[in-house]
């Protein structure tokens, strides 16, 4: 199960009660990591190299059908590069705004419910309703 960034629930509660615009990305990436990270977007160890990117997923109702339960998941697979080479032992997920760190904004992050241990010629998939993020309070 994931869970939604301190920064993303700020921005969620400013949009319910203050705003009178929608600052959500239209595109979301979904990144590896072999370390846990922080509600705060820290301590997220992405692999390096080896055809390893973070996949682009189409922020729709196709792709993030609705919430239940104060829960989400996705409503398509979700697959990666074929890996050329070691990405590590992935043991969570981490979704952001961009393809890439730098201006990337953090939004959620997740543990794996088995760790996987990526090695060359290996695909990491997300089927659809695996990648699971919940509400705050939930």
């Amino acid at each position: 199960m994931g869970r939604i960034s301190d920064t993303y629930a700020d921005n969620l509660l400013d949009m319910a009660f203050s705003k009178d615009t929608n600052d959500f990305p239209a595109t979301l990436h979904i990144g590896l990591s072999t370390t846990t990270p922080s509600n705060t977007g820290t301590n997220v160890t992405e692999p390096a190299g080896n055809s390893y990117a973070r996949v682009a997923v189409t922020n729709n109702v196709s792709n993030w059908p609705a919430a239940a339960a104060r829960s989400k998941s996705n409503g398509t697979d979700i697959v990666f590069p074929t890996a050329t080479g070691s990405w590590g032992t992935i043991t969570h997920f981490a979704i952001y705004d961009s393809a890439v760190g730098g201006a990337s904004n953090f939004i959620a992050w997740g543990q794996l419910t088995v760790p996987v241990s990526v090695i060359n010629g290996a695909t990491v998939t997300f089927v659809t309703a695996s990648l699971v993020i919940n509400a705050p309070g939930t």
